[in-house]
């Protein structure tokens, strides 16, 4: 899935900068793979479309890449320019960290990272490869970049739950938003698992200890439904700060939104439950509308007990927010009209009722 608001621009024109004064320096574009586990073909991919890239004359580098040992992965490296690491030693070690002043002096249109969530070695020019990106960026440079969901700001805790491994770098939102186009890379857990049976992704000796453990396929399939929503909810965000709802009516975005309509109470849990179980078998947000004929301090003390009840109900079954809403107009325009308003995609009501209404 890809957010294509923004799509790859490799081109250093002057498109992005101050038409007179020339202070506003252009920004370099971030695309992010994003992936669910180690193997699904992120750092393939971003070699792959380099190789793309440099065919069409873009002036394209790799700032860092660890095939991994895959000769898939190794054979896209054939034809590119690689900036070399540079070495640090730290604490008696010598390390390789990725040459940040190296790849900001070659200037290229297009620079490859892999790696994203990677710390660097105390000694370098920023503690997190990330900053290192953003740095890259900010001297109006393109990168490609990659990294596994569980170490989105937006995905750790779900992730750890899911996996029971504490996850210590974190990718912040303040990050993932700079991406002018966000793909995920998608192969399905029993593929995935193969290729780890195959040797494709780690050394034999660790295959059956990774199938054990964090390969299991129901940790893998928590994770790529995790990928795939991290994913569609921020396309659904900047979707909704771009558009203009007077124009484009209805529910925008990949997210689905369910709202349940009720008033009286005889018919209320039946369709705030049907409701909910549509909102937990989506994934989406649930919300309660009901709708009133006076504002409620002028409603009795039964019709307010009524609306308690209603709301009771509506939290119990895990919606969101209960919405109250005054019924002045035709039922149908206001149920409408909130449901614009709240991005729905599935409205649930019931069959009208001879009970009084509140």
């Amino acid at each position: 899935m890809t957010d294509s608001a923004s799509s790859l621009h490799p081109s250093h024109g002057d498109d992005n900068e101050g038409s007179n004064s020339g202070t506003h320096k252009r920004q370099g574009r971030l695309t992010l793979f994003v992936g669910a586990a180690p193997g699904v073909g992120k750092t393939y991919t971003m070699l792959r479309q380099a190789n793309n890239l440099l065919s069409r004359g873009v002036d394209v580098v790799v700032g860092h890449v660890d095939v991994h040992e895959r000769p898939e992965t190794e054979r896209q490296l054939e034809g590119l320019e690689v900036i070399l690491s540079r070495k640090i030693v730290y604490q008696g070690h010598q390390f390789e960290e990725m040459d940040v002043d190296a790849i900001i002096a070659r200037r290229p249109a297009v620079a490859i990272i892999d790696e994203l969530a990677h710390s660097n070695v105390p000694g370098t020019r920023r503690a997190k490869r990330y900053m290192d990106v953003e740095d890259i960026l900010d001297e109006g440079i393109d990168v490609l970049t990659a990294v596994n969901v569980q170490h989105l700001e937006d995905a750790v805790k779900q992730a750890e739950r899911f996996t029971g491994v504490k996850i210590r770098e974190v990718i912040p939102n303040s990050f993932v938003s700079r991406a002018s186009e966000i793909e995920v890379i998608d192969v399905t857990p029993e593929t995935l698992r193969q290729r780890l049976r195959d040797g494709v992704i780690y050394s034999p000796d660790k295959v059956q200890q990774a199938l054990d453990h964090f390969f299991r396929k129901s940790n893998l399939s928590a994770l790529r439904e995790l990928a795939l929503r991290v994913v569609a909810d921020n396309v659904d965000e900047r979707l909704q700060k771009s558009v203009d709802r007077n124009q484009i009516r209805g529910p925008i975005g990949a997210k689905e939104t369910v709202l349940a309509c009720v008033n009286y109470l005889n018919r209320a849990e039946i369709i705030i439950r049907r409701a909910s179980r549509m909102a937990l078998r989506m994934k989406a947000d649930f919300y309660t509308l009901t709708l009133i004929d006076s504002s409620r301090q002028d409603l009795s003390d039964k019709a307010r007990e009524h609306l308690e009840k209603l709301r009771a109900i509506s939290e119990q079954y895990g919606a969101v927010h209960f919405v109250e809403e005054r019924n002045e107009r035709k039922a149908g325009a206001v149920i409408l009209e909130i449901a614009e308003g709240l991005n729905v995609t599935q409205i649930v009501v019931g069959q009208p009722s001879t009970t009084s209404r509140l």
